[in-house]
Parts: C-alpha cells; sequence; structure tokens
C-alpha cells in the first residue's frame, strides 16, 4: 500500500540484532486487505502472509508475525518491537531516509478514487485518506480538502455516510468495494510510490541481504507473479 510515515522513527535505538535472534518477527498492520488482514481465526492473512512464509522459508529463518497500528508501525520497528516490516509499504526517498527498504515485491501499483456516483468532485470535494499514506499527500497536492482516518475501512464508510465526495487509496484496496456494486471508481488511475517492499533497521543489512535475495528467487521462478495474481487479480502490474 502506498503509504508515507516518518514520525519520530529517526531518533529511535539502533538494534542490528535480527540475525541473532532465533527468531525473526515480521511486523504488518492486519487490516489492509487483500495484502495483509486478521481472518476468522484471529490470525494474519493475505498476500503478505503468504509472501512472508514463503520468503522465510526460502531464507530458512523462523519467523512470527506480530501486529501493529499503521501510524507507529515504523518507530516500533526501528525500536526494535520486531525485525521488518511487511504491510503494504511503497519505497520512497522520504521513507527511505529512516528505513532500509528490500527491492520491490510488488511494481507499481496504480492508486485511486472511488465515490458513490462518477460525477464526485475529486479536485475541490472532500477526499477521504488512510492517515500517513502517499494518497493523503497527493489529495493535499491536488487542493482538495482532506479527511483523514486512521482505518482504511473508516475512509470508506466516510464515503458512504455522506462525510467525504470520495476516497483515494490503492485500487487494489477499493476493488472490492466498487465491486460491491454502491460505488464507482472516479478519473484516471495514478500511478504513485515506487512499488512495495519490505522495510528493515539501517542497522540490518544482513537480513535484508538475506530478503533480497529470496524475493530475486521469487521472481525468477514465476512463484511472485502467481501470488500477485492469485491475491492481487489478474489486471493487477506484475514482473
Amino acid at each position: 500500500m502506498n503509504r508515507l510515515i516518518l514520525g519520530t522513527a529517526a531518533l529511535a535505538l539502533s538494534a542490528g540484532m535480527a540475525l541473532a535472534q532465533d527468531v525473526v518477527r515480521l511486523g504488518t498492520e492486519g487490516a489492509y486487505p487483500p495484502y495483509n488482514f486478521i481472518n476468522d481465526n484471529g490470525e494474519v492473512d493475505g498476500f503478505e502472509r503468504e509472501l512472508g512464509d514463503e520468503l522465510c522459508a526460502r531464507a530458512e529463518l523462523n519467523c512470527e508475525w506480530v501486529t501493529n497500528d499503521w501510524d507507529s508501525i515504523i518507530p516500533n520497528l526501528v525500536s526494535g518491537n520486531y525485525d521488518a516490516i511487511i504491510a503494504g509499504m511503497s519505497i520512497t526517498p522520504e521513507r527511505d531516509e529512516v528505513v532500509d527498504f528490500t527491492q520491490n515485491y510488488t511494481p507499481p501499483s496504480p492508486s485511486s478514487y472511488a465515490a458513490l456516483s462518477d460525477d464526485a468532485d475529486i479536485e475541490g470535494g472532500v477526499v477521504a485518506a488512510q492517515t500517513g499514506t502517499i494518497q493523503a499527500n497527493h489529495v493535499v497536492d491536488t487542493g482538495a480538502t482532506l479527511l483523514e482516518f486512521p482505518n482504511p475501512d473508516d475512509t470508506v464508510a466516510a464515503v458512504r455516510n455522506g462525510e467525504a465526495d470520495a476516497v483515494m487509496a490503492d485500487k487494489d484496496f477499493l476493488v472490492p468495494f466498487v465491486n460491491e456494486g454502491d460505488m464507482v471508481f472516479v478519473g484516471e488511475d495514478i500511478p504513485l510510490g515506487g512499488g512495495i517492499g519490505m522495510a528493515l533497521r539501517e542497522s540490518d543489512p544482513e537480513l535484508r541481504g538475506k530478503f533480497d535475495t529470496v524475493i530475486q528467487s521469487m521472481k525468477d521462478d514465476g512463484s511472485l507473479n502467481e501470488l500477485i495474481i492469485k491475491w492481487l487479480g489478474e489486471d493487477s502490474p506484475r514482473f
């Protein structure tokens, strides 16, 4: 997911101990389907759960999943509460000043507006977006009034209950809501960000290297594209 978070992460502690641990902890939000969500059994599920498990298996790492609210997900990484973020996080220069990224495991994916009608005012009206995302930054740049919410589902609810004229988010996230029939896409798709990657502490280059290697192996053998099609759909960009 195309998100932008800086917070106080630059002041957090330097850890660099991931590979010395018996368990590598993967942090995710658990609230952004189809990338990551909590299933009926209370477990992390989705594209990134299946991807992360496969990456850990190929890297011969013993991994466990940790959920964290989006607005503090980078500070808690750098503080050492987990060892890597795999949570729909787009690679951006601003974030790269605070954390290190692996190579992307999805190509840049389009962002879209969705509304209750195709004549919604997306340039001068009220547009909902999740706090700390590059969609939120884009809305501000367009001159529309930004209405921010900490949870992505709340952005859709704001359109449905009349608080906002439209919502802007990753198109992959919005497709299921549009498919329900009461919302439509408005305007053209907008490419934002440099694709999604795993974020790690700058002090963990060896762990980043391990994940980089296995991400590349999944690109090379086609299995990453298979997961993208399975979870994100035939129309989603792939390698």
